[in-house]
């Protein structure tokens, strides 16, 4: 088992084999050097069956304020983090992630957006998206790699889904 933080949220993996893609060397030193402003999903997970790489978006504490959709932004996350397993199991100079690489490309690839929201939207915190419209637009997007991209939150993940999820305790002093 291996626990992961991303924001808000801890993501408790049932294999070791889990990682923070977007806080890899490779990732950072090397291909956004190569690429510039590369994209990255947030965590990857490697389970017997599949290769899951998922996008973690909480708008719970702070609003979207990015104009662009969030389907494209996730799809472009999803395009670029392909490309850079593909060129990491051959290129990486740090053995583990080369490895880590090696090992997510032999698998089929699931996609999940984690996208933690207001479960009612108000003026102050309006909603960001209805998850089944974005899964639409993920389908639409994505097909070539998973044609069945999900959208849950901490409430919905299925039991096929290798971990859990819980919020942190809030950093705030009020």
């Amino acid at each position: 088992m291996i626990t992961l933080e991303e924001g808000e949220l801890e993501f408790i993996f049932q294999h070791s084999n889990s990682t923070k893609y977007d806080d890899w060397a490779f990732y950072r030193n090397q291909l956004t050097n190569a690429f510039g402003k590369s994209k990255a999903v947030d965590l990857i997970t490697i389970d017997d069956n599949n290769t899951w790489l998922i996008e973690v978006k909480d708008y719970r504490q702070h609003p979207r304020t990015k104009p662009s959709e969030l389907a494209d932004e996730i799809a472009q996350k999803v395009r670029d983090t392909l490309a850079g397993l593909a060129a990491a199991q051959h290129n990486a100079n740090d053995a583990d992630e080369k490895s880590f690489a090696q090992n997510a490309i032999k698998k089929p690839f699931r996609i999940v957006l984690h996208l933690e929201q207001h479960p009612t939207g108000n003026r102050l915190r309006p909603r960001i998206a209805e998850p089944k419209d974005l899964i639409q637009k993920l389908k639409q997007l994505l097909k070539a790699v998973d044609a069945h991209p999900r959208v849950v939150d901490q409430g919905s993940i299925t039991p096929d889904m290798p971990w859990t999820v819980k919020s942190l305790p809030s950093n705030s002093t009020s």
